[in-house]
């Protein structure tokens, strides 16, 4: 179950408690009673996470399409009312914590009449989001989306987490140059690194691997 939805079952149990709590029922606009509740959230967060067909997800519950879509459609936004408390927001972030942030590309497709989606770092189309986690990898906020044509420097500044955080102790990588961060020192145009611009730029990236840990994790909810 934890590699379809991305929960224990205990936890699926609980978020099945919060989603109950809202005063959802069966049939009508909430959830199909053929599923019951907790298969309800579990279709729906397969659904978010895996972005399976809704047919697949119909014929393995043994049930119809419309269900499946019924089910999803119910549970979806009880599942952002009851999580909602528990997401990060820019306002948490403490001045005084030293936190990595990096940006990450999500794919969308190719619209002609969209230009501005295409990232000429990755070549792609998609969106620009900016990811926040603390020195353990924990996750403590994510931007929303922008255009994946805009720079992680531009798309930070543009998000407003900035204001009013002293950033001079944030870990960032080369594509946060000129925000006071912490960054890896740039190959000048006329000379090699030296030994200790090197050994900086190491010690650098073993802290920033956090980041990409974090990132990685977020993106296994493939629906991004």
């Amino acid at each position: 179950m934890y590699h379809t939805t991305g929960f224990s079952k205990d936890e699926i149990t609980e978020l099945c408690a919060l989603v109950h709590a809202t005063g959802i029922s069966s049939g009508g606009d909430g959830y199909p009673p053929i599923l019951s509740l907790f298969k309800s959230v579990v279709v729906t967060l397969t659904y978010l996470r895996r972005n399976h067909v809704q047919q697949e997800l119909a014929e393995y519950y043994g049930v119809s399409q419309s269900t499946i879509s019924r089910a999803i459609t119910a549970i979806t936004p009880e599942l952002a009312r009851v999580m909602r408390p528990f997401t990060p927001i820019a306002e948490d972030l403490s001045c005084e914590e030293q936190l990595i942030v990096d940006g990450t590309l999500v794919s969308c497709w190719s619209w002609e009449d969209h230009p501005e989606l295409y990232s000429g770092k990755h070549h792609t189309t998609g969106l620009n989001l900016q990811v926040v986690c603390d020195l353990t990898g924990r996750l403590r906020w994510i931007s929303d989306p922008v255009e994946g044509c805009r720079h992680d420097s531009a798309a930070l500044r543009g998000s407003g987490v900035l204001d009013g955080i002293d950033t001079h102790h944030w870990i960032g990588d080369k594509g946060y140059l000129g925000l006071g961060m912490i960054t890896p020192i740039r190959k000048p145009p006329h000379r090699e690194l030296l030994d200790w611009e090197k050994e900086f730029n190491t010690a650098l990236n073993k802290i920033r691997w956090r980041i990409e840990q974090t990132i990685a994790n977020l993106k296994t909810w493939r629906i991004l």
